[in-house]
């Protein structure tokens, strides 16, 4: 009786796998428009701060209570940075996180559905001492956080 069970189980996975192989060779199904959305290819490949703020489309920023990011005053392993960021700011549609002397500024960019809570935590690399800004965008503006972050051990090479 078990013996059963496991081989019904067994071909109707295989069924299941059929179908979907078909309908994925047939373009019904697109898995890459899953795995990754449009990506802001200019922000994340800038050379600089200014240049990544530029990509992401934020002239001009302000500095916001409702902003609160949370990184450890002294990082004792730069290839791991524990960063938290969360916006009380209405209607935040998307939250970056920089390292200003990081080769590539942008480190991460998350957008968020209506009504989704604003809350995000990444682990960073940072190769030295360095600011670390979060930048979250509501209602068309920009605002932001931001604090130094001191590294004894290099992450991005030193």
């Amino acid at each position: 009786m078990e013996m059963n069970v496991t081989r019904r189980t067994v071909l109707r996975g295989a069924g299941s796998l059929g179908a979907l192989s078909a309908l994925i060779m047939a373009g019904v199904l697109k898995p890459t428009a899953a795995y990754a959305a449009e990506w802001n290819k200019a922000a994340f490949e800038a050379k600089d701060t200014a240049g990544a703020l530029k990509g992401l489309g934020a002239a001009t920023t302000a500095d916001s209570n409702d902003l609160m990011l949370k990184v450890p005053d002294i990082a004792e392993n730069g290839a791991v940075v524990p960063v938290d960021v969360v916006s009380k700011i209405p209607n935040t549609s998307s939250i970056a996180i920089l390292v200003e002397k990081n080769p590539q500024p942008l480190c991460a960019q998350f957008d968020f559905a209506n009504g989704a809570v604003a809350d995000v935590s990444a682990r960073l690399k940072m190769g030295q001492t360095s600011l670390v800004k979060a930048i979250a965008k509501a209602d068309g503006k920009f605002y932001t956080a931001q604090k130094e972050v001191k590294v004894t051990v290099g992450g991005c090479g030193g």
